[in-house]
């Protein structure tokens, strides 16, 4: 029988000829072209098949086998991609020194104590400790007290009794943490901010019922709660998000030479286990989202002396539009992007005359501008590309290639014509860039710019020019991509 092969036969038969020492070949080669073509040898991965005749239920038990092993890997690689996708929990620790940490406050009686920490209640329970147990409220849930029994309940200090720490967040990476794992597509120009909520007390034997974010209804975005350095034992931190998936954080308190954090997005709800052993206590923290653009107040005030420069130039302007080249480079793409999307990325001194304008209560906007053109507010800059019928496309410009000497730079990056000795190379040469700059100019045209002097915005620069931001539009004329650059104004109406 011959192979049905050269290439795919793996175990050639006694019968087939030698063809890989190429030393006799005494079959058809129709016969074998053939069989080789009604046997897809490279469409279908099979595994290799018993020789020696024995039964094959084995073969089909390890293909089942094969597919549930495989089936089991991707539901965990599904599993473990939509975890990945959507986190709504993150942790870690602090390294602080638990000795170093103080917590002050003051009971009904108005008696301001402290308390030192670590803490083991086990081992001994300092009085400042019964003081701010006796002080604590239990917790509550929709309004109801899930433990009636005040020996089971959970505690939480009163907020309207003084209370601080020495333990300040945001001395402490924690936010820039939580903003690069709950909040990764933050725009730039939006930050977080932290404000002290409330100090948990779980006692041995007790656990606190779930809190739902309706409890919560303070226009946070997320919550951090940081576990003080008392011995506890049991009291799992039980997160659960809206679909009600569950995160559980185990924790022993007073380890040493780091304080314990957990954050969780403000949709979550929580609560704690049972604890078995010690006290569990923690500080909550509410995290807002904070950022400032045109519709907020100025996140910095410019100093007087800038201001006072400022006010001569807006009080000879009054009744005009006004603008002012910015003067960072911010690399973005002006066709993809609006000019106004750059206000909380201002940055130098940039940011500084854009706060000094709003600081005398003025409204700037950003423009993109070129080329004495001006963009509105809610256009990108488009350029366009070449079409065959366009002036600066390969046929469009054919006529002039005649005219340019065989070795001018323009004549290279042109269709090829008879060539021409008359005229003069940087004359032509000019004329081709007069008239490639005519067609960028009715680009600029049709996507919406109009003249600086048309819009009536008299732009402000001093008497030598100085540097300018400078954002580029790639665009392809005459067969090569090209560069416009592009300007952003700061323009601003003073009445």
């Amino acid at each position: 029988m011959p192979p049905l092969s050269i290439l795919s036969s793996p175990t050639p038969s006694a019968a087939s000829s030698r063809l890989s020492d190429g030393s006799r070949h005494s079959d058809s080669h129709s016969v074998a072209f053939s069989r080789n073509r009604s046997i897809p040898d490279f469409e279908i991965e099979r595994l290799p098949k018993q020789s020696n005749g024995g039964s094959k239920r084995p073969a089909v038990r390890r293909l089942q086998s094969d597919y549930g092993a495989e089936n089991n890997l991707r539901v965990s690689i599904s599993r473990i991609i939509a975890a990945k996708a959507r986190p709504f929990t993150a942790s870690g620790h602090i390294p602080l020194d638990p000795s170093a940490l103080v917590l002050f406050f003051r009971s009904k009686g108005g008696i301001t104590h402290s308390l030192d920490f670590p803490i083991d209640v086990d081992y001994d329970t300092p009085p400042a400790l019964d003081v701010l147990v006796a002080a604590c409220r239990p917790h509550t849930t929709a309004g109801i007290n899930v433990y009636p029994d005040r020996a089971s309940d959970s505690l939480f200090y009163p907020p309207n009794l003084p209370l601080t720490a020495t333990l300040e967040i945001a001395n402490h990476p924690i936010l820039e943490a939580v903003r690069n794992s709950l909040f990764p597509n933050l725009p730039i120009g939006h930050y977080l901010v932290a404000v002290r909520d409330r100090l948990e007390v779980v006692l041995n034997g007790c656990r606190m019922p779930a809190q739902p974010r309706t409890l919560r209804n303070d226009g946070r975005v997320a919550t951090v709660c940081v576990s003080l350095p008392v011995h506890f034992c049991g009291g799992a931190l039980v997160v659960r998000d809206a679909d009600g998936i569950e995160e559980r954080f185990f924790g022993v308190g007073g380890k040493p030479d780091e304080v314990e954090w957990t954050a969780f997005l403000a949709e979550c709800e929580y609560e704690v286990e049972t604890v078995t052993q010690g006290c569990r206590m923690s500080i909550s923290f509410a995290v807002h989202l904070k950022t400032y653009g045109p519709s907020v107040d100025p996140l910095i005030t410019p100093s007087e002396r800038f201001l006072d420069l400022l006010s001569p130039v807006l009080s000879l302007s009054r009744g005009r539009k006004v603008a002012f080249y910015l003067t960072q480079d911010y690399n973005v793409n002006p066709a993809e992007s609006l000019a106004e999307s750059l206000v909380p990325r201002l940055k130098g001194s940039d940011s500084l005359l854009y706060h000094a304008l709003k600081a005398y209560k003025l409204a700037p906007e950003l423009h993109w501008a070129a080329g004495g053109y001006i963009w509105p507010i809610d256009r990108t800059v488009e350029c366009g590309n070449d079409t065959n019928d366009s002036p600066t496309s390969a046929a469009g410009i054919m006529s002039f290639a005649s005219a340019l000497p065989f070795n001018s730079p323009s004549r290279r990056s042109v269709p090829m014509r008879p060539m021409s000795y008359y005229g003069d190379p940087e004359e032509e040469e000019a004329e081709l860039m007069r008239i490639q700059t005519d067609i960028i100019r009715q680009r600029v045209e049709e996507s919406g710019a109009v003249l600086l002097s048309e819009a009536e915005i008299f732009v402000l620069s001093d008497w030598a020019p100085g540097p300018v931001s400078k954002e580029k539009v790639y665009f392809v004329s005459n067969g090569e991509l090209e560069k416009l650059i592009v300007n952003v104004l700061l323009v601003t109406y003073v009445p």
